[in-house]
């Protein structure tokens, strides 16, 4: 199997629940999208507007010189081959900004809103990791930006607030450059880790610490004892992919087809 890797699930819902990233990338069920509060993501765009074409001098002195020539585009990187594993993956996603720097490599940056840490900027480095790979080992007509010889975030702290005019309000704040040391061989000996994971069963579901787990687990809860689908039986798992199954009804009558259809076409009588 090729599994689509995108570098946010490989950042958060990786180490947030095994069960519900499974769920996702293996079997194609998402969890139900609660997306970020809309002013963290207006904060992004303005930031990725107004750095467009700037200096890197004038925002970030930590870095070489060099321009930002790239915004929010979308990645693809080739089919990457795990060793000791007959499944591929592959990272698809959409970086921040890119810097062109004067050498002629690039610098990949991503902007974050509140303050700096040494465990978030550590979650984060798998993210930019992701981008870098894509970047410089693209598919077929993707975007291909290579060397990249820099890797950091950008947070944004705000720390003061004041009034400019009837109705305008200016928020102003620490923009700081946390730089992410690159290491390919790591993040590919991830990337090996996370495959092994989703070629093998269905890790348990994780209700003390995942809120979606939590939620599934109170509803089967409250049905307990209820006929799965008015049939009798309980869901089966599939026996190609180990994955649940539903019920749909065919030529010849109902049957158990993998909820992963038409990409699993593991199948079960009733």
């Amino acid at each position: 199997m090729n599994y689509r890797l995108s570098p946010s699930d490989l950042t958060f819902l990786y180490d947030g629940c095994k069960h519900c990233f499974v769920l996702k990338v293996k079997h194609g069920i998402r969890q139900p999208s609660i997306p970020l509060p809309a002013v963290f993501t207006r904060i992004a765009n303005l930031q990725k507007d107004y750095y467009s074409g700037k200096r890197t001098e004038e925002f970030c002195p930590d870095l070489p010189p060099g321009v930002v020539t790239h915004g929010e585009k979308w990645v693809r990187s080739d089919t990457i081959e795990i060793p000791g594993s007959t499944s591929t993956c592959y990272i698809a996603g959409r970086f921040d900004i890119v810097a062109e720097l004067d050498d002629g490599s690039f610098a990949v940056m991503d902007f974050k809103t509140g303050s700096a840490s040494e465990e978030k900027s550590k979650m984060y480095a798998r993210q930019l990791q992701a981008y870098t790979q894509a970047l410089e080992n693209p598919t077929k007509d993707a975007l291909e930006l290579s060397p990249v010889s820099r890797l950091g975030l950008l947070y944004f702290t705000p720390d003061s607030c004041e009034l400019e005019g009837s109705g305008r309000q200016i928020l102003e704040g620490q923009l700081e450059w946390v730089e992410i040391e690159r290491n390919d061989s790591a993040f590919i000996d991830f990337l090996g880790e996370v495959v092994r994971l989703l070629d093998g069963p269905l890790p348990k579901a994780e209700p003390d610490d995942c809120d979606w787990c939590s939620y599934r687990a109170r509803t089967r809860q409250i049905g307990a004892g209820e006929e799965s689908a008015g049939t009798g039986a309980s869901t089966p798992e599939c026996p190609k992919c180990k994955g649940p199954m539903q019920l749909r009804s065919g030529k010849f009558g109902e049957f158990w087809s993998c909820l992963r259809f038409p990409d699993c076409k593991g199948t079960r009588n009733t």
